[in-house]
């Protein structure tokens, strides 16, 4: 491969890599909310 080729695709990876890890990002905050909120819920049933 041409090293043009090589670097549009050492870039796209990079970029790609950024997105995963800003959507893990996401789903764990999210998941931590969901049980926060459960928590919550749950205490103030038994309470």
């Amino acid at each position: 491969m041409s090293k043009k080729t090589n670097a549009k695709k050492e870039a796209w990876q990079k970029k790609q890599e950024q997105k995963g890890k800003n959507v893990m990002k996401w789903i764990f905050g999210v998941l931590i909310i969901l049980a926060i909120i459960y928590l919550v819920w749950t205490f103030s049933i038994v309470a």
